[in-house]
């Protein structure tokens, strides 16, 4: 029974962060592309806050990963690790029912 709580839990912060990457990939684009200027305060603020919670998590993973210029792939390594853990969490907790 713990083992499924866990389960759950480790799959609603899994949902949380991949909302966050989500939304800080697609304001980024916007702002790359000059579709929302950064001068735009409420945009800016989104996009700071959730650097500011995603950075944390992913300063570890860049420090690991090689440079690739301008594409950042530590987002995509997050998710990867995510579901990984998610799927272990999983079949664990599967197997001792």
């Amino acid at each position: 029974m713990f083992l499924i709580t866990l389960l759950q839990i480790v799959e609603l912060l899994t949902s949380v962060l991949l909302m966050l990457i989500i939304v800080q990939f697609v304001i980024g684009l916007l702002f790359a592309f000059n579709v929302v200027n950064q001068s735009n305060q409420f945009a800016a603020a989104v996009y700071n806050s959730i650097n500011t919670l995603l950075e944390p998590v992913l300063a570890p993973i860049r420090r690991i990963l090689p440079r690739t210029g301008a594409i950042d792939f530590s987002p995509l390594v997050l998710i990867i690790i995510l579901q990984l853990v998610e799927i272990v969490l999983r079949n664990v907790a599967m197997a001792s029912i």
